[in-house]
């Protein structure tokens, strides 16, 4: 009965990307319409079963690597405009009443393309697919950190901020590729005073989430994972170091991504990933798909993993869900809406039901 009332309670996304979540059936449609030859199966559930097993490496960098299909066949406007739209769609059937789904303009532009082109493509989707659902949903544009066009991204997403982009981030290959090298992007985005969230702390340490909050002014982590090297002691007794301490204090937020951290190698298994311990000491935890194809996930899925793992129920569920609409970039009146008009009453209700036995 828990799984049923997870599946239909009421949730907020804030780490997914666009070109880690398409039907494996579109990339299929997409390759077939403009000529991309490079797919290893024509077959969707072959195909999503080859995307999960390239996710499943336990390295980021191999990880990484599956996505040279699905931007190879987002390189027209119809298609990311239609892969933008089945998002929406399908983030709305989970439940989903608030997302941010984050995507690099500048891996979408070998056929021609500009970089507004892109985003009002990704735009003009979200707003068809989300029409008639209580999905709220956003766009974040991300730089590629192995890159040198980061400025132009920050630039990019700050004159889109009005007509639905609502952040920048920077993405990619993390070892190698601190923050720091992307300062001026940052410094951009905080003198226009709009928001950015950094991937750091996934597969590297320590030193890429300082980085990414003192020298970078990151709103949010994207994963942070790695926060817990910065935490000692035995359970009941932990101790945090200053860097940890400084991200529960300042309530940073940490967009955690279960699933995707268990194929990436981060651990080893649902049980073991650290946000039980994270949720516990009280860090600003939400829960996020990363990837909703090449994980095979969902908010549902990861939601329920949660509670076999970890045992968690709605009230549970509702702390994350909460969490997530605290640090969500909207506007602040339009988060208030959605978690006293949408999210409370709703897990109320289902507390009820769950209650009742119904």
């Amino acid at each position: 009965m828990i799984h049923d009332l997870i599946r239909r309670a009421p949730k907020a996304l804030l780490h997914d990307h666009l070109d880690g979540g398409l039907r494996a059936s579109t990339v299929i449609e997409l390759a077939d319409e403009y000529g991309y030859t490079a797919l290893p199966s024509h077959d969707a559930a072959e195909l999503s079963s080859w995307f999960n097993r390239g996710a499943k490496r336990n390295d980021l960098v191999l990880y990484l690597e599956t996505f040279a299909h699905t931007c190879g066949v987002m390189q027209h406007r119809d298609a990311i405009e239609r892969v933008a739209y089945e998002c929406a769609v399908d983030l709305a059937a989970d439940g989903v009443v608030y997302a941010e789904v984050r995507f690099a303009p500048e891996l979408h532009t070998d056929a021609g393309l500009t970089l507004d082109e892109v985003v009002q493509a990704v735009l003009d989707g979200f707003a068809r697919g989300s029409a008639g659902t209580d999905l709220t949903i956003y766009a974040i544009c991300s730089a590629m950190r192995t890159a040198a066009r980061s400025l132009a991204i920050a630039e990019l997403a700050v004159n889109w901020r009005d007509r639905g982009v609502v952040g920048f981030d920077i993405a990619g290959a993390e070892a190698g590729y601190p923050p720091t090298r992307h300062l001026d992007a940052f410094q951009h985005v905080q003198r226009e005073n709009f928001h950015s969230t950094i991937h750091a702390g996934e597969a590297f340490g320590l030193p890429s989430i300082w980085e990414a909050v003192q020298w970078c002014g990151g709103e949010r982590l994207g994963h942070g994972v790695r926060i817990v090297d910065d935490i000692t002691g035995s359970r009941g007794d932990e101790t945090l170091g200053r860097l940890a301490a400084y991200i529960r204090d300042r309530r940073i937020p940490l967009e955690l991504c279960p699933t995707s951290n268990v194929g990436t190698g981060v651990c080893a298994s649902i049980a073991d990933h650290p946000i039980g311990m994270l949720r516990r000491l009280r860090f600003r935890v939400t829960v996020n798909t990363d990837n909703r194809l090449m994980s095979a996930t969902s908010m549902s899925h990861e939601m329920i993993e949660l509670n076999e793992a970890f045992g968690w129920g709605l009230e549970d569920m509702e702390w994350l869900t909460v969490n997530a609409m605290k640090s969500a970039f909207a506007p602040f009146p339009e988060r208030l809406r959605i978690i006293n008009g949408l999210i409370k009453p709703r897990y109320a209700l289902l507390r009820a039901e769950h209650t009742l036995g119904i």
